[in-house]
């Protein structure tokens, strides 16, 4: 490669970092410098300059992964809030139908009883040939009174009752109109990711990407050898629960399938996804995206980890896998790869959830 398209590559790097700076506080690259006038000497891209191509692809898929997690969430959020407004608009429909049910009763009541009306009581006893009949008929009235009485009472608290659904209703409007705005943010935060990594492979001829992918796998492997000489292994000797069974059943059979982000399946994966219809598939349901499956799933130490449990990737939880025994994980690792089989240890474990704990 000249070094004229080496420092294409170089400047295409940096500009990317520029992008995904916003994403990442704190973290800071240096201003691209002027490209040098191309030259006809070729000048072979090194491992270093591919290293360096490396991480900031990590980074790109790493802040495409979060964006995928912001998305799939807003989508759980917008669907469980679409599920509520049509809960309460069949309330407020049916709260209608007892109101104006209760009018109609409650008109007819004032009616009879204004019929009834007329002479006082006193005048109404003295003309009567039967005073227990007249005794039995003001117990009527007076029962009758009672009864309307409870039925303003409860035409009272249907009012309030709708009036409390309308705005329930309009607040998970909002919420809905919220999550919205969020997806469509994340959707595009994803795809700019995507579109920058892919340029930036783009620019690699076909052995160099080679090469990157032999540095992907060393890196994995380094990290996986550093976890395993800690001797945690020896450590690790849980049976899988019958429903852990299940959901690694599951995660296996996915084995070769393409990651897609936020895809739950059958044919695409993102990692969450993975991970939550496994489980799902297990009759156990939990929190569609990994940071949410770390908040809220109980934590278990490395040691005791078992077949079946969730290991939580990076300091954000922005990655998990399914621990699977012998020191292994299945997981969706990112755009352009497939569900595979990877060291436990091959990334910076955050975390170890158990869904049927």
């Amino acid at each position: 490669m000249g070094t004229g398209r080496r420092s294409l590559i170089t400047v295409a790097v940096t500009v990317v970092c520029a992008v995904t700076v916003l994403a990442a506080p704190g973290t800071a690259f240096a201003s691209p410098t002027p490209s040098p006038t191309p030259s006809s000497t070729a000048a072979p891209v090194t491992n270093k300059d591919l290293e360096a191509v490396r991480k900031k692809l990590d980074r790109l898929y790493h802040d495409a992964a979060v964006a995928t997690d912001a998305y799939n969430l807003a989508e759980e959020k917008a669907e469980e809030q679409s599920t509520e407004l049509v809960s309460l608009a069949k309330k407020i429909v049916k709260g209608q139908k007892k109101l104006d049910d209760l009018k109609e009763r409650a008109g007819a009541a004032a009616a009879a009883q204004y019929r009834s009306g007329g002479l006082p009581d006193e005048a109404r006893l003295m003309l009567s040939d039967d005073p227990q009949e007249f005794l039995d008929g003001a117990g009527r009235v007076i029962q009758g009174e009672r009864a309307t009485k409870g039925l303003l009472g409860e035409m009272t608290r249907t009012q309030e009752d709708l009036e409390l659904y309308a705005k329930d209703a309009s607040d998970r409007w909002e919420k809905l109109e919220s999550n919205r705005k969020a997806k469509a943010k994340a959707k595009k935060k994803i795809k700019k990711q995507i579109a920058a990594a892919e340029k930036l492979e783009s620019e690699l001829e076909a052995e160099e990407k080679e090469r990157l992918a032999e540095l992907e796998r060393q890196a994995a492997q380094q990290a996986q050898t550093q976890w395993l000489d800690s001797g945690i292994l020896d450590e690790i000797n849980g049976k899988a629960s019958a429903q852990g069974k299940e959901a690694v059943a599951y995660a296996t059979a996915q084995l070769g399938k393409p990651y897609e982000w936020g895809a739950e399946g059958p044919d695409t994966f993102d990692c969450s996804g993975l991970t939550s219809q496994a489980w799902a598939s297990a009759g156990r349901g939990i929190p569609r995206t990994s940071q949410e499956q770390w908040k809220q799933l109980k934590r278990i130490d490395i040691k005791d980890m078992r077949p079946g449990d969730l290991v939580i990737y990076n300091d954000d939880a922005s990655h998990v896998g399914m621990y699977v025994g012998d020191g292994a994980i299945i997981h969706a690792p990112r755009p352009g790869r497939v569900v595979t089989l990877a060291g436990a240890g091959s990334m910076p474990i955050l975390a170890v959830v158990r869904p049927d704990a």
